[in-house]
């Protein structure tokens, strides 16, 4: 028997009273700050911290729940703090539930299900203080916080080692792709880009983009649309003419694509350059070179000249060939990091919202019908018309 169950079959065999949050707690209104001094009081709004100021409108323990905006996100606050308008604080009857426990139980509640606006997602205090919630023994809610505060911080460890990890391998591949592209023989060959290259842009409109399609669409950043229709059949390097992505988007495309009419396409001619070097040469010292070389008007553009006289070295095709090893290598691991980052924070966050719904429901009379520990090996029965777990 888990601790958990101990505690529930201790202080409160027979069932868990739910109530209304208006019997918990009391909700406040915020307001503005502009008056005050700078100082190391946090100032949140709807979004988050704000600024910092000299004064708090409370010291103790407390779930921030927007009044507008993203009306989705709640805040816990445990030191000092100021809120605007745009967010409530609650003050807690510590007598009856623990500001940790109520922040998991709002989190269950999905509050924007209760937004009461058809513009602007809106709350009211006479909405959310019918919102009923379990209010177990103090010692149960103390125990179902630290088993769901175990998933926040193994989460929040795991998604800063994944990150680190992602950094690191993206420094390395940089540095070995400076390394590797940045010519070290004086008598290597360079070319000019126009001489080994034929460069030109599509024909097609943004809005033309479909959301499924039978040939990718290659627009003015890293988001690749689909069309129904191709304009080229090729293996080419696709860069943005203009825009924020000039000298960042990169696509390597080899086959039947769309383009973009202010994008460019650089297909290679040279039967000494290999494409997939170019790429990576590309990737490396466009950005740079663009930096220095692009026409500046309300947004920076390529010029079709810049392009033709981009600097390209080519060295020998069997050493292009173990460059273009070594660097697809460290590409697929970042690829990979940067798929799976995500996809493991997601699989977390759905482990913990698994086991909170588990941990938060109860019966209002008679026995406990939902508790669990993540420590334990027992099986599960999912009980999904009862919305319950039971432990056998």
């Amino acid at each position: 028997m888990s601790k958990l169950e101990e505690l529930i079959a201790e202080l409160c065999p027979d069932g868990v009273e739910y109530k209304e949050l208006s019997e918990i707690l009391t909700i406040k209104n915020g307001s503005d700050y502009k008056s005050f001094g700078i100082g190391d009081i946090p100032v949140y709004g709807s979004g988050g911290v704000m600024t910092y100021i000299d004064r708090a409108a409370y010291d103790k323990p407390s779930v921030l729940i927007p009044r507008k905006g993203s009306i989705d996100k709640l805040y816990y606050v445990d030191t000092p703090f100021w809120n605007v308008d745009t967010i409530f604080y609650t003050v807690i009857n510590l007598d009856y539930a623990l500001p940790r426990y109520v922040y998991h139980c709002l989190l269950r509640e999905h509050l924007e299900q209760y937004n009461t606006a058809g513009g602007v997602p809106s709350l009211t205090q006479k909405v959310l203080n019918k919102i009923k919630i379990p209010v177990p023994p103090l010692g149960v809610q103390s125990e179902i916080v630290r088993i769901l505060d175990n998933f926040t911080e193994l989460t929040a460890e795991l998604t800063a080692e994944l990150t680190a990890e992602l950094t690191a391998r993206k420094k390395q591949y940089e540095y070995y792709r400076t390394r590797l592209l940045v010519p070290q023989n004086a008598e290597l060959k360079w070319c000019r880009l126009g001489e080994i290259a034929d460069i030109g842009t599509g024909s097609s409109n943004t809005n033309e983009g479909l959301e499924e399609g039978l040939y990718p669409f290659y627009v003015r950043s890293q988001e690749v649309r689909r069309k129904n229709e191709y304009e080229f059949d090729e293996t080419a390097i696709i860069t943005a003419g203009d825009g924020v992505g000039v000298g960042k988007v990169l696509h390597y495309v080899e086959g039947k694509y769309a383009l973009h009419q202010r994008a460019y396409r650089i297909h290679i001619t040279d039967e000494n350059v290999i494409p997939k070097y170019f790429y990576h040469y590309m990737k490396g010292t466009f950005l740079e070179y663009i930096g220095k070389a692009a026409v500046n008007s309300s947004v920076t553009s390529i010029r079709r000249k810049m392009l033709d006289d981009y600097p390209v070295p080519v060295p020998s095709v069997e050493i292009q060939n173990r460059i273009i090893n070594v660097l697809d290598n460290f590409e697929s691991i970042c690829s990979d990091l940067n798929i799976g980052l995500p996809a493991e924070i997601e699989a977390r966050k759905k482990q913990y919202e698994f086991y909170r719904d588990a941990l938060l429901t109860f019966a209002e009379t008679g026995s406990i019908i939902a508790q669990t520990d993540r420590q334990t090996d027992r099986q599960t029965d999912r009980q999904t018309d009862r919305q319950t777990i039971i432990i056998r």
